[in-house]
């Protein structure tokens, strides 16, 4: 029998609403939500054709959760795990195992304990592959723009979180320099103090003044809107946004084409797979955090395996021999929805070096 596995899934904005449901263009935001109300959790789409390079297959289904990234934001906490809880019931009602936590359904009142506590299956964030899939993407940017990322001043944005914790741990040994930037200081002050490997570290709670001077970024906030703008970045960073809804602004693309922005964690899916769903990518692509929960399944590791505000370094390393066991790797770089071709980045390479 076929392991299954679910993964929850919610409307960024009312926008989103619109592409499933044209009509909602042209009605009032209160329409939208009464229409999310209404709706519901729901199973959304069947997912068919994973395959792992060990030979084993594996099935699962999209269920959607009726709330905006705001509405997780800034709702009220415990009635918006009640309804993530429902979701995760339908999960389990459908055979799934393991259950992963897409967007900001992971990041609501204690980041997934209190849901997993709540449900019979397996929960995950799936911040673990997100994190090594962040860093892989960023560090090889870096190079195919002809900076050794050993020799340039990096920043991460989010530090303070628990993604952007570790990802500066784990990136600090690759980077020459590097900033951490969060507007909570004490925290951030206690991330640099974990940080053993010898780097320089510097700390700041102002985009404004630290990103300028920087080769690298990697953004991970749980922001609403855009905080990285056009004006922030110097000439040929690198700058890998890890967050949903994104960091940096869609200026950036469009007034500066001097840098390159990429958005981390997409990753190929083995097989022949198929989500029955349009979510922006290429055909067999996913974000990491839905990766981590397909890894998880075909492992047969059916726990609770990221939760809570932090990360296991042992566990991203993990994560990592994991993904490459089941055949599961980097999908190339996409920037704002599209993907990223080699003329870009020589465009970039050009541009950076130019003056």
């Amino acid at each position: 029998m076929v392991d299954r596995f679910a993964f929850i899934i919610h409307p960024l904005g009312f926008e989103d609403l619109a592409l499933k449901f044209p009509i909602l263009r042209r009605l009032p935001t209160f329409v939208s939500k009464l229409g999310l109300k209404l709706y519901g959790a729901t199973k959304v789409s069947d997912i068919r054709g994973i395959r792992s390079k060990t030979g084993k297959e594996l099935e699962g289904l999209f269920i959607a959760c009726p709330l905006t990234s705001e509405m997780l934001i800034h709702g009220d906490a415990k009635r918006n795990i009640d309804t993530i809880v429902k979701c995760g019931r339908i999960a389990e009602a459908e055979g799934a195992k393991i259950v992963g936590l897409g967007a900001f359904t992971s990041v609501v009142g204690d980041a997934g304990v209190t849901i997993a506590d709540r449900l019979d299956i397996a929960v995950t964030t799936g911040n673990t592959y997100t994190v090594a899939t962040a860093l892989e993407g960023a560090l090889k940017a870096c190079r195919l723009l002809g900076k050794e990322p050993s020799s340039v001043p990096a920043a991460v944005i989010g530090a303070g979180g628990s993604i952007g914790a570790a990802i500066a741990k784990l990136l600090a040994p690759d980077v020459g320099r590097l900033t951490l930037i969060d507007l909570d200081p004490a925290r951030i002050e206690q991330v640099a103090g974990e940080i053993q490997c010898g780097t320089p570290i510097d700390l700041s709670t102002d985009v404004n003044a630290a990103l300028p001077e920087v080769d690298l970024v990697v953004t991970v906030t749980s922001a609403v809107s855009a905080i990285v703008q056009p004006h922030h970045l110097k000439r040929g960073a690198v700058v890998c946004d890890v967050a949903r809804p994104r960091d940096v602004s869609a200026q950036v693309a469009k007034e500066r084409p001097d840098v390159l922005v990429i958005e981390g964690g997409v990753v190929r899916v083995p097989g022949d797979v198929d989500f029955g769903l349009n979510f922006g990518f290429p055909p067999k692509t996913a974000y990491a955090c839905m990766s981590e929960t397909m890894i998880l399944a075909l492992e047969g590791r059916f726990e609770d395996y990221t939760l809570g505000r932090t990360l296991s370094l042992d566990k991203v390393r993990e994560i990592r021999e994991l993904a490459a066991k089941h055949g599961f790797e980097l999908a190339g770089f996409r920037s704002f929805e599209r993907a990223v071709d080699e003329a870009t980045i020589e465009r970039v390479r050009q541009l950076s070096q130019a003056g």
